[in-house]
C-alpha cells in the first residue's frame, strides 16, 4: 500500500479492515517482539501536570473537551501556548516539572507518594518518516487508564496497567515539533481489573518503555513459532501480515536446525504452518535454556527472534517438561525492587538472579503481567514462569465490561509472550470469592485462553475450605484447570504452627497440585523467640512447619512461597515493623536476606537432588 505523505491528513485510509480517521486513529493490533524492530526510544524526561480536578479534560460544565470542543485552548492535550500577554491560558507543559519515563510518579516525587488521580504527561519529538513507511507509538505499560493524543488528535484509550498497547500515527506525525500527550489516571475502581481493593502499591504513571516503531507498508505484525501440542518434533504456528493487498510469502528460518519454510499468505494476511524438524532439536529447560536464532522474512522486512522449544503437559498428578516429571521449585514476586516499580533489563536480571540463588527453577509473576524484559531474561536464565492477569480478590464478576477488560488484558499478555519458552502457565485469577457469577467469569477466561494458546497449562490461585480439620481442595474451577493451585497461610492468618505437620489435606482432582502461596512476615534484622511474630526466627519456624505439612499434600508438584522481596502496600501500617511494606519477603526491600531465605535455599537444594535436576 502506498502512502502519499502530502495528503495524509486529507483523507481516510483503509488498512486491513480498519478505517483510520484523522480525528481518531484506531489501534492496528498489538505489535509483538518490539525489541527486534526498528525503534526510536521516547524514554527520558517528560513534562507533567498534576490535575486532580481534571481541569484539562472537562469544561466547567463537565463536558469532555475531546468530544464537545476538541480544539479548545483549555484542553491540555492541545498543548496551547499564549499568543499574546492578554490571553488567558492556565497551563504550560514547557514550564512544568519533569518525571522520568519509564517510572512511577509515587517514588519520584515525595508530594505524589500517595497520589491517585490524573496526571498529564507530554513529550515533544521530531521524526523523519521514510516515504511509504508506517509509524506506530508503543507503550510497554501505563497504570491504569491512558488517553493518548498526538498533535492534538486523540489516538485512543487503553485500560489496564500492566499490558502493552500501540497506535498507528502515520497520518499525524510531522518532521518537526510533534507533541505526544497522555492523560494517565491511576484511581482504583470497583469495576476495574484489578478492582479497588488490593495488597500492593498502586504505582501511577508511564511505568514501562515508550517507543516509536517504524514499519514498511506491509509488515509482520504477529507470529507464533512453538512446538505443536502433542508433538516434540513439529514446529507449528501462524504468521500475520498487516497491510497486505495481494498474495505474499514469508520465510521462516532456523539455521541451526536447517529449517527454512516458505509460507504463502493471501489477502487477509494470516497463514498457519507446520514444520517437521526431525531429531535435531535441543529442548529448552532450566538446566539447559537453549534458544534458537529464528527469523521471519518477507519482501519488505526481516525480523529476528530467539525462541526455545520445549513441551509442557500434565499426566495424572505429574507435570511433564519435555516428557519428564518436574517439581516446580518456585517463588512469587511482585514487579517491585527496593520500594519502587521495577522496570528495565537490569531490574529483571536482579530479581531473577535472586530467584536462581534461592534454588528456583520456576517463578510466579504476581499478580499481573510483568515487563517483557522479565520474560526474555527468564528464557535466557532458565526459569519457568507462571504469568497472571489481575483478576484479584473482589472483581465485579457480574459486570460484562469488567469481563471484557480482563479478557483484553489476557489477550494482550498472551499476544506478547506466546513465543517465550519460559512461560508454562497462564493464570486467570487469584483468591477470588466463590459464586456462580465468578465461576462463569473464570470459565469464560479459561475458554478464551485456549482459543489463543493450546501449548501451555492453565491454572488459578484458589482458596480451600476446612471440614473437620481436613483441608479440602475442591473449588469447582478446578474441573477446567490443568493444574490445581491454592494459597494457604497456616500459622499467620489462622491455624496452629505446632500442629501444622499433622494437618490432613485432600482433593478430588487427579491433577498436579501447586501451593501457590504460603508464608509470614518478618522485619529483617529483628530477632527473638520463634513464638513471637515479626522476627526472623518466627518466619523461619513458620517455614519449617509449613514445609513439613506441605510435603504431605496429595499430588504436590510445586510450591511458590510468598514472596521474594518485601514490597510496598498501604494496607500494612504497623509502625516500626511494616511501615507501609508487606514484610513476607525472604529478602528485605534493602536487599538483606532473612533467615528463611537460607532455609528455603537448603530445602530446594534437597529437592533438586531428589529430582536429579
Amino acid at each position: 500500500m502506498q502512502f502519499k505523505r502530502a495528503n495524509r491528513l486529507k483523507k481516510c485510509i483503509v488498512i486491513s479492515g480498519f478505517l483510520l480517521l484523522p480525528a481518531l486513529l484506531m489501534s492496528q493490533g498489538l505489535l509483538m517482539n518490539t525489541q527486534n524492530r526498528v525503534t526510536t526510544s521516547l524514554n527520558g524526561l517528560w513534562n507533567y501536570i498534576v490535575d486532580p480536578y481534571e481541569t484539562g479534560y472537562y469544561s466547567f460544565h463537565a463536558e469532555i473537551y475531546d468530544q464537545k470542543n476538541p480544539s479548545s485552548s483549555a484542553a491540555f492535550y492541545n498543548n496551547y501556548h499564549q499568543k499574546n500577554k492578554a490571553e488567558l491560558v492556565e497551563y504550560d507543559f514547557d514550564k512544568s516539572p519533569v518525571l522520568k519515563v519509564p517510572g512511577d510518579w509515587n517514588t519520584q516525587k515525595e508530594n505524589l507518594f500517595y497520589y491517585e488521580g490524573t496526571i498529564w504527561y507530554k513529550r515533544s519529538f521530531d521524526y523523519n518518516l521514510k516515504e511509504n513507511n508506517r509509524l506506530f507509538v508503543y507503550f510497554g505499560a501505563v497504570n491504569y487508564k491512558a488517553e493518548v493524543y498526538l498533535n492534538g488528535k486523540k489516538l485512543g484509550i487503553h485500560e489496564g496497567g500492566f499490558t502493552s498497547f500501540n497506535y498507528e500515527i502515520t497520518s499525524l506525525v510531522k518532521q518537526k515539533n510533534n507533541y505526544l500527550i497522555l492523560k494517565v489516571d491511576n484511581r482504583r475502581m470497583k469495576d476495574a481489573v484489578p478492582a479497588a481493593n488490593t495488597d500492593w502499591w498502586n504505582y501511577g504513571g508511564i511505568t514501562r518503555d515508550v517507543m516509536l516503531i517504524e514499519e514498511p507498508a506491509v509488515f509482520v505484525q504477529d507470529y507464533s513459532i512453538q512446538l505443536k501440542k502433542g508433538t516434540n518434533r513439529t514446529i507449528a504456528g501462524f504468521i500475520k501480515l498487516n497491510g497486505i493487498t495481494k498474495d505474499e510469502k514469508a520465510v521462516i528460518s532456523i539455521p541451526e536446525i536447517n529449517v527454512e519454510k516458505e509460507i504463502q499468505l493471501t489477502v487477509g494476511g494470516n497463514a498457519v504452518f507446520e514444520i517437521e524438524a526431525g531429531n535435531q532439536i535441543s529442548y529448552w529447560s532450566p538446566e539447559s535454556p537453549k534458544l534458537y536464532k529464528v527469523s521471519v522474512k518477507t519482501a519488505y522486512q526481516l525480523i529476528h527472534d530467539e525462541i526455545g522449544f520445549r513441551t509442557i503437559e500434565t499426566k495424572g498428578p505429574d507435570i511433564l517438561l519435555n516428557g519428564k516429571p518436574v517439581f516446580l521449585r518456585g517463588i512469587c514476586m511482585h514487579e517491585e525492587i527496593n520500594g519502587r516499580r521495577a522496570n528495565g533489563k537490569a531490574d529483571a536480571v536482579k530479581l531473577l538472579s535472586l530467584s536462581k540463588e534461592l534454588g528456583c527453577n520456576y517463578v510466579r509473576l504476581a499478580h499481573y503481567p510483568h515487563s517483557e524484559y522479565m520474560l526474555r531474561m527468564a528464557d535466557k536464565m532458565g526459569l519457568m514462569v507462571w504469568e497472571e492477569i489481575p483478576v484479584y480478590w473482589t472483581i465485579d464478576f457480574t459486570n460484562r465490561a469488567t469481563y471484557l477488560n480482563a479478557q483484553n488484558q489476557l489477550t494482550e499478555v498472551i499476544t506478547r509472550d506466546k513465543n517465550r519458552a519460559s512461560v508454562i502457565i497462564w493464570s486467570v485469577a487469584n483468591e477470588t470469592p466463590l459464586s456462580e457469577a465468578r465461576n462463569t467469569f473464570l470459565h469464560d477466561l479459561i475458554s478464551h485462553t485456549k482459543t489463543l494458546d493450546t501449548t501451555r497449562l492453565i491454572s488459578a490461585a484458589l482458596l480451600t475450605r476446612n471440614e473437620k480439620g481436613v483441608g479440602i481442595i475442591d473449588d469447582k474451577i478446578g474441573e477446567w484447570l490443568d493444574i490445581i493451585s491454592f494459597n494457604q497461610y497456616r500459622g499467620w492468618y489462622g491455624g496452629d504452627l505446632a500442629t501444622a505437620p499433622d494437618a490432613k489435606w485432600t482433593t478430588p482432582y487427579n491433577k498436579p497440585v501447586i501451593v501457590s502461596e504460603f508464608g509470614g512476615d518478618a522485619k529483617q534484622g529483628l530477632h527473638g523467640p520463634k513464638e513471637e511474630r515479626w522476627n526472623e526466627e518466627f518466619q523461619e519456624y513458620l517455614y519449617q512447619q509449613n514445609l513439613q505439612m506441605i510435603e504431605k499434600i496429595p499430588n504436590l508438584r510445586g510450591i511458590s512461597p510468598w514472596i521474594l522481596t518485601d514490597f510496598r502496600s498501604p494496607r500494612r501500617m504497623l509502625p516500626g515493623i511494616q511501615d507501609g511494606f508487606n514484610r513476607k519477603g525472604l529478602v528485605s526491600d534493602k536487599d538483606k536476606k532473612k533467615k528463611a531465605f537460607f532455609l528455603m535455599q537448603a530445602y530446594y537444594k534437597k529437592l533438586a537432588l531428589q529430582y536429579n535436576r
